[in-house]
Parts: C-alpha cells; sequence; structure tokens
C-alpha cells in the first residue's frame, strides 16, 4: 500500500491547534465519498485541460497532472491507494496524493474551482450514471412482466376492490397495470437525467471565480448539457437529490404495492400463486412453512427508502444559502437508497420468474361473489332501453334472489330472471360466462384478450 507522507490538512497553515480525534473520526467522509473517485479524477482532468486551454497552466503542468490523476486511478482500482481519514473527503486524498507523485504542482490543480462545486460535479456525474443502471433494471423487470403476461392473456381471476370481489379479469391485464407503473418510474428517472444535467464546475465556493475559465468547455467535456447559471444556487442545490430520492421512493412503493399482492395471493386463504422454493424460506419451529420472506424484504425496504427521502427534506428545510456541513449528508443518503433499489428490482425480478398461477383455483375464486352481476346490467341497458340506475336496481334484486336461493348467477335459470325483469330473453345466459365476461371490455385499457395483446406489443416495440 502506499503511504501518505504529509499528514496535514490542506487548512494548517491557517488553523493552528490540532484538529480534536472527535472531528476526525465524524468530521471527514472519506469512508463515504471515497466511492466518488472515478468520477473526481475524470473532473480534475477536465478542469485542467480547460486550465491550459485557457492559459491559466502551461502544458508541462497540464500533463504531469493529468498523469498523476491516471496513476491515481489506477492505484485506487488495484487496491493500491491508501485513503486516510486525516484528509477528510476523496478530493483531498487525491490532491494529497499526487502531491507526492509529482511535487508542488499539484497545487495548480485547485485553481478556479472549491470543493463546493467539485463534490456537486462529482455527484451529479454518479447520478447519471446510477440512474441509467436503474433504468436498464426497471426495462429488464418490464420484459419479465410482459413475458408472464403474455403467457397468462386469457387466465381468468378476479380483480378486486376494497379486497373484495369486483369484476372478472385476466391476470395478463393484472401485470400489466405493473407495467405502466414501471414504465412511469423510467419516465420519472429519466426526467431527473435532463433536470440535474447542468454542470457545476466553475462556480467555486460560492461567487465564480476571476479567473478566465471557459464552463462551457468542462460543460462538454463532463457530458453535460449546460452550465448552471447562478453560483449561489448551485453550491445549495440539491433538488437533483430530492428528485432521485422521490423516484426511488415512488418505485418502492409500486414494488411493495406488487409484493404484498403476491404474498396475499401466496396465502393459504386464497392460494391463487404457487412460489418456487428458490424464493421462499422456511421455519424454525414450524417444519411444513414456506415463507414469502423475499416478498417481505421489499415491503420492508420501502420505508427504509421512503426514510432517507425525509431525511434529505429536513436536512435542507432550514439551510440558508449556501453551503454547509450538514449537506454533506446527502451522498450516504443517496449511496443507501441506490444500493437498496437496485437489490430491491433484482429481487423482483428474480420472484416474478419464480412464480406460477394457480389458474383453477384463480377462475374458482372469479365464480364467488357475483362477479358478473355489472355485465347483467349493462346488458339491460343495452337491449331494454333502460337507464343504468333503474338497471342496476333490477340487477341488484337478481342478486338478492340469488343469494337468498344460495344460488350462483350463472345457477339461476331465464325462468327466475324474468321475475325480476319480464323482457329477459335466452341470450342473457351469456352474460353470465367469465370469459365472455372478460372479452366483452373492449374499450381502450380494458382487459379483453385483443387489447391485452396490443399493449403488450407496445411495449415490447418501446423497449427495443
Amino acid at each position: 500500500m502506499v503511504k501518505n507522507k504529509n499528514n496535514k490538512a490542506i487548512w494548517n497553515s491557517r488553523i493552528k491547534t490540532k484538529t480534536s480525534a472527535l472531528y476526525k473520526r465524524y468530521g471527514g467522509s472519506i469512508k463515504i465519498d471515497k466511492k466518488l473517485f472515478k468520477e473526481d479524477i475524470f473532473g480534475s482532468i477536465a478542469h485542467v485541460e480547460m486550465l491550459f486551454k485557457q492559459k491559466i497552466i502551461s502544458f508541462k503542468i497540464k500533463n504531469k497532472i493529468i498523469y498523476g490523476l491516471n496513476k491515481i486511478e489506477k492505484e485506487i482500482l488495484n487496491n493500491k491507494f491508501e485513503f486516510n481519514q486525516e484528509f477528510e473527503d476523496i478530493h483531498m486524498n487525491i490532491e494529497k496524493r499526487l502531491t507526492q507523485l509529482i511535487g508542488d504542482d499539484a497545487g495548480y490543480i485547485h485553481t478556479a474551482r472549491s470543493r463546493n462545486d467539485q463534490v456537486i460535479t462529482d455527484l451529479k456525474m454518479w447520478m447519471k450514471s446510477a440512474t441509467q443502471n436503474i433504468d436498464l433494471n426497471l426495462k429488464k423487470l418490464i420484459k419479465t412482466n410482459l413475458k408472464i403476461a403474455e403467457k397468462n392473456i386469457k387466465t381468468i381471476m378476479p380483480g378486486f376492490t376494497h379486497l373484495k370481489n369486483a369484476q372478472a379479469l385476466s391476470l395478463g391485464h393484472y401485470l400489466m397495470s405493473y407495467v405502466e407503473m414501471f414504465t412511469r418510474d423510467r419516465k420519472r428517472f429519466l426526467n431527473n437525467l435532463e433536470s440535474l444535467n447542468e454542470n457545476p464546475l466553475g462556480v467555486c465556493a460560492l461567487t465564480g471565480t476571476s479567473f478566465n475559465i471557459d464552463r462551457k468547455l468542462t460543460t462538454k467535456k463532463l457530458g453535460f448539457k449546460n452550465p448552471t447559471n447562478n453560483s449561489i444556487d448551485t453550491v445549495s442545490d440539491r433538488d437533483f437529490v430530492l428528485d432521485f430520492l422521490y423516484s426511488c421512493s415512488v418505485c418502492a412503493m409500486h414494488i411493495s404495492r406488487i409484493a404484498e399482492e403476491l404474498i396475499i395471493w401466496n396465502s393459504d386463504g386464497f392460494n391463487l400463486i404457487n412460489l418456487s422454493d428458490k424464493v421462499v424460506t422456511g421455519s424454525s419451529i414450524m417444519p411444513q412453512k414456506k415463507n414469502p420472506d423475499m416478498l417481505e424484504f421489499l415491503r420492508g425496504k420501502t420505508g427504509v427508502m421512503f426514510g432517507n427521502l425525509f431525511s434529505m427534506l429536513t436536512v435542507l428545510k432550514g439551510l440558508p444559502l449556501s453551503y454547509y456541513k450538514d449537506l454533506q449528508e446527502d451522498k450516504e443518503i443517496i449511496f443507501k437508497t441506490n444500493d437498496t433499489l437496485e437489490n430491491c428490482l433484482k429481487i423482483l425480478d428474480e420472484i416474478l420468474n419464480n412464480f406460477s398461477p394457480n389458474k383453477k383455483k384463480m377462475l374458482e375464486l372469479a365464480s364467488i361473489g357475483y362477479i358478473t352481476a355489472t355485465d347483467l346490467a349493462d346488458y339491460i341497458v343495452k337491449n331494454h332501453s333502460k337507464s343504468f340506475r333503474e338497471a342496476y336496481q333490477k340487477t341488484a334484486a337478481i342478486i338478492n334472489m340469488a343469494e337468498k336461493r344460495k344460488k350462483k348467477l350463472d345457477e339461476l335459470t331465464l325462468y327466475d330472471l324474468k321475475k325480476i325483469e319480464p323482457n329477459l330473453t335466452e341470450d342473457v345466459l351469456k352474460v353470465f360466462d367469465l370469459k365472455n365476461s372478460v372479452n366483452s371490455k373492449k374499450s381502450y385499457g380494458g382487459t379483453a384478450f385483443d387489447n391485452i395483446k396490443k399493449m403488450i406489443i407496445k411495449y415490447k416495440k418501446q423497449l427495443i
């Protein structure tokens, strides 16, 4: 391991007494922000190239600095770099090592910048990469949903409101509702990429600089769209952090919702799906148990991500302009949230690839609870010139009769139905067929089989 020889903080010429051990322990951020080493080095190289172009540093100094930075990156990648708590953060650890490698010329690297703009630049670059990775995981999850939905277009199940049987629908249609949710998540993250795509580098501590720098050049080199417009706002802005955390929270909420559905469907009371042994655990005392622990893990982690969002909101709520130590909390919150969401997306995808619907049980449950009642009311409106409210009353009377006789709607005879609505004909009996019920919902976005097929094709094309 390479040893840092100069163990003095950068501000040692101003601060005369030794920093307390307690501050060294808690004031530094190197344990957290060392994750930004690639972005920090990449940003520093772009910065010194700009300084040379603007004739602020010489060609020789520029090349020495870039040589040293490339060497440091290799050391870190090969686990030959010693991160030193004495130097507080990733920026100063790299600068101190650079000084060891090339001497005092390393001091030119910090011309016309501050750690205030440096850290936001690093963080934004890291978040762009992390967001793109989340998008890849979301695309994979959507593809899995589409694959299962396509196999279950004609799998009939009950749709629920208030967790009570409401109307019959396709399991494929049910799964496509989560395709919609995860597609909105993708849009949120991609919108975030657009809004954070402004380059902070060059605003320095909070006022900009008197050096003749070219922020448009560093913007281009670092892959940003535009430089930020206001130096004060730039160093104090963490809206892009909130946007990321909010998007993670909403995505986690969607994951939690489908996890809860699968937990309920897997329960002995419903028994609508089977989970593979790959994604369940056992009990330490009850030999028969197969528990949906991974789904419960997903549900629990959602609360953690909500908490991270509110932690950051709370950090920001009372901060005047511009930079304060409080803002250092952002990186740990972001990194933990990102890692948690990434794990949750992968786990959910694994679970979806290891469950199977109990089609027979789904059909049986869909036959309970007078689930075609709305179909009957609609039929009366369309075929007997009655208002929906009048048809509703007629249908309710028929259901009451069936309930009293302890019969399902499809067990009633035409003679029984005519007692409530004399004008009904034999044709009415078709509305009680569950497949007909599902396939009759042809309105755009409805559960008819052709609708589902078209939506699956639509989303497959979007994912190409």
